[in-house]
């Protein structure tokens, strides 16, 4: 297993993902093989730690870092009988490396199953002001299904929030405290950060209260497999739970992170902790405070890495850029001309190294923007310019219920995908043509009759024309952590 696609670990290393809130009084415990730094790399590192040490700096921010507590209710939370409800509100995608280990995690040794939510209670984390006004910066994970937000400053003084948005594709969320009184915010990087840089972390780790540790940038661009658009930075500084949504600083006081994740054998931190930079959460946020709502770029493609076999097999000279593997009708891209096969090297003249960076680059472009993109086809370049569209919404399309009367009701709940491939099954209905061919929630659906699928709305519309072709049933490929198959839906009329 492996902290990305492109590196491997020792092979006894057992891995998992640790989301850093603090959830009730047992929180996201996970286990691994990695070895805790030594005392010696330690004091090495704080050898170069300034002379006068970070007491000014953390003055300075610690008055806008806050503690955040979540309230839950039974009545706030999707009951489920099955692992996978828990599984989808820590953030893992169907398919993620992290699914089967937890699935398989014995309740009452760590596990997150564990957390109360299902049956009400706290979680705590961290957050920071980013107006004067009162807006506040959390994770996702912290608020999510919250029936009732509070935020407490270091100072002792406690606030009322209410979540103005959330990005679970990022983990981000918006918060707004529900006072009139003016609080000191701070200001995100302009500057990229550079491994090795200097950071501070500042946030509420197992509910003590404002907690300060340092470290330095470990690595950038790292692709934990948390969601489609993971960009995250590793640090080293010290992480642990309950510091999800806290700040990491920069030496001049200002936010390059927003601390989110761990690698840990036991929940506390070994020196492996990621933040979302700066420059996602900066654009993230603005979107939240505008309408609550984000709004991402869209090409509507299905991509997949470009291997060394396959550039060879296309007459690349290397491995570089992604493939399209499929086009959605009426989608910028196949408006703009592109075709199942084309290989997108660059966006406006920025190289394109995989899947993962085509994904953010779109989701950055303003909807209506043109770009030209970079495309090798039958054994040429060409530029393509493509207007960028709107992703659209996340609002799952539900075949029992919104659609015409006449119109055949399988039982799917369906939603955009976390991983970007396919349609993901958001629920099932029981006793349903669905539920009776086994199809469970999380399952994602690649095909529909033959066609491959990655809106909700275009694989609803594909099932419907499947069967006015005078078809008894619908083939579906459907995907989960056992494998691929194909499923034959019978038509509910007959």
């Amino acid at each position: 297993m492996s902290i990305t696609r492109n590196n491997r670990l020792a092979r006894n290393t057992v891995l998992a993902l640790a989301v850093a809130g603090l959830l009730g009084s047992t929180g996201l415990v996970t286990k691994q093989g990695l070895f805790a730094p030594s005392p010696a790399i330690a004091q090495s590192a704080l050898a170069g730690a300034p002379a006068e040490g970070f007491a000014d700096l953390v003055d300075k921010v610690m008055p806008s870092v806050v503690s955040v507590q979540a309230k839950y209710t039974p009545a706030n939370v999707t009951s489920d009988s099955g692992d996978r409800t828990q599984q989808f509100q820590f953030g893992f995608p169907p398919g993620s490396p992290f699914e089967q280990f937890f699935k398989n995690m014995p309740q009452g040794q760590g596990s997150p199953f564990n957390a109360p939510r299902q049956g009400g209670g706290t979680s705590q984390g961290s957050g920071f002001i980013i107006s004067a006004d009162g807006y506040a910066v959390t994770n996702n994970h912290v608020i999510k299904d919250a029936s009732e937000v509070t935020v407490k400053f270091s100072d002792g003084r406690e606030y009322d929030a209410k979540v103005v948005g959330t990005d679970p594709k990022t983990d981000l969320a918006l918060l707004k405290i529900e006072s009139s009184e003016t609080f000191t915010p701070l200001q995100f990087a302009e500057a990229k950060p550079r491994v090795g840089d200097w950071v501070i972390a500042v946030g509420n780790p197992f509910g003590l209260g404002g907690t300060v540790t340092t470290g330095i940038i470990s690595a950038a661009g790292r692709d934990i497999g948390a969601g489609p658009y993971d960009d995250f930075l590793q640090i080293d500084a010290p992480i642990n739970r309950g510091n999800s949504g806290g700040p990491a600083f920069n030496l001049k006081g200002e936010v390059i992170g927003i601390n989110t994740a761990i690698y840990s054998p036991s929940g506390g931190s070994v020196g492996i902790g990621f933040a979302i930079p700066a420059s996602t959460a900066r654009d993230i946020i603005a979107d939240l405070k505008d309408d609550g709502n984000v709004t991402r770029g869209w090409l509507g493609v299905q991509i997949q890495p470009v291997t060394s076999e396959i550039a060879e097999s296309i007459g690349l000279e290397k491995a570089s850029g992604t493939i399209i593997a499929a086009v959605t009708d009426d989608s910028p891209a196949g408006k703009a001309g592109l075709k199942t096969g084309d290989t997108i090297l660059a966006v406006d003249g920025e190289a394109v190294a995989g899947p993962k960076e085509l994904s953010r680059k779109v989701a950055s472009i303003k909807p209506g923007t043109s770009v030209d993109m970079t495309v090798y086809r039958g054994g040429n370049e060409r530029s393509v310019k493509v207007a960028i569209g709107t992703m659209p919404g996340e609002q799952v399309a539900a075949l029992q219920g919104t659609q015409p009367e006449d119109t055949p009701r399988f039982g799917l709940a369906l939603a955009p995908s976390q991983s970007g491939e396919g349609v993901a099954v958001a629920d099932v209905l029981a006793g349903s043509p669905a539920a009776e061919q086994g199809i469970q929630r999380g399952d994602v659906i690649l095909e529909v009759d033959g066609s491959s699928v990655d809106q909700p709305e275009a694989a609803a519309q594909a099932m419907r024309q499947a069967l006015n072709k005078g078809g008894k049933a619908v083939l579906l490929l459907v995907k989960n952590e056992r494998g691929q198959r194909f499923v034959a839906l019978q038509n509910p009329k007959g």
